[in-house]
């Protein structure tokens, strides 16, 4: 299992609980995007980057493709929710909540 340690006081911030098997399977997935500042972050401001949250991680990891107008919202919300970390946010914590988000925690830790 991928080290999901060094993301978990930051999950648990934001998070209503925390699954580690669910945070670690997110690092796993991400693997070496995570050695990256760059790649390990979203940028909220950044519409590139929302797209690829939506189409890699919601559409594709999670199986969300039928519904465009609910992760569009629920990504903007986990934008407003995460606004205290500054411009960049945790590309870990972010894919969790979304996770969270869509009630598909237990299936990623599966």
């Amino acid at each position: 299992m991928a080290d999901a340690s060094a993301y978990a006081d930051n999950i648990k911030k934001y998070a209503k609980g925390y699954n580690q098997k669910a945070a670690e399977k997110i690092v796993g997935h991400l693997g070496i995007a995570l050695r990256n500042r760059d790649s390990s972050l979203v940028s909220c401001s950044d519409e590139t980057e929302l797209q690829r949250v939506r189409d890699k991680y919601c559409r594709n990891k999670l199986g969300l493709k039928e519904k465009n107008a609910e992760v569009d919202a629920a990504i903007g919300k986990i934008c407003e929710t995460l606004k205290p970390e500054g411009g960049n946010k945790s590309r870990v914590t972010f894919y969790y909540l979304l996770a969270e988000h869509f009630g598909k925690l237990d299936e990623l830790a599966g």
